[in-house]
């Protein structure tokens, strides 16, 4: 019997050091998004976390899931006015259906150690209801950093997108949207 319990107790504390859920501190983790037009017009904004884990086995990312308040949404690039214009304007359903949809998520399916800390994720970007997989890397080095690229058009946010609407001139905005993403782990 005590060999039976010594054994229990082993297999359970090795499987605790084996895999680790990581929470991430939703204050300080941070997105930064950036949206281009045409024009070389560059506006940019953050966005804010309401959930993170990361799942670690031996060191090695193998999995993850986050939650992202689109309610959070704020313009940086601009003040006053202008910030309140863009804020509203890419809340309405001619971009990202805030009121209906106030969350989006990235669920990391699979990952692969590339280089020293740094893995190729896969992984399901899910936007106004919408699933996307998306491929991107994170390093892990120093400080938990990824850049991810992801389409805007495969989440129904088509509004003055080239592939959509044709003549819009220097009014095109491009499709691709830019996350750089900072995290920090509790």
């Amino acid at each position: 019997m005590k060999n039976i319990l010594i054994t229990i107790l082993f297999l359970f504390f090795s499987n605790l050091c084996l895999a680790q859920d990581k929470e991430i501190n939703l204050e300080k983790s941070k997105i930064k998004w950036y949206g281009k037009e045409i024009t070389t017009k560059v506006h940019y904004g953050s966005l804010k976390f309401k959930k993170g884990i990361l799942k670690f086995e031996d060191e090695i990312l193998v999995s993850g899931e986050f939650i992202v308040d689109m309610e959070s949404l704020s313009v940086d690039d601009l003040t006053g006015r202008g910030k309140k214009y863009l804020e509203d304007h890419l809340r309405s359903d001619d971009f990202f259906s805030v009121e209906k949809f106030k969350e989006s998520s990235l669920k990391i399916t699979s990952s692969s150690l590339i280089k020293d800390s740094t893995f190729e994720v896969l992984g399901i970007l899910s936007i106004k209801g919408i699933s996307n997989t998306v491929k991107f890397t994170i390093s892990t080095k120093e400080s938990i950093d990824s850049k991810l690229t992801f389409d805007r058009t495969k989440f129904d946010v088509k509004y003055r997108s080239g592939n959509f609407f044709q003549n819009l001139g220097d009014k095109l905005i491009y499709d691709d949207i830019d996350l750089e993403v900072s995290l920090v782990l509790n």
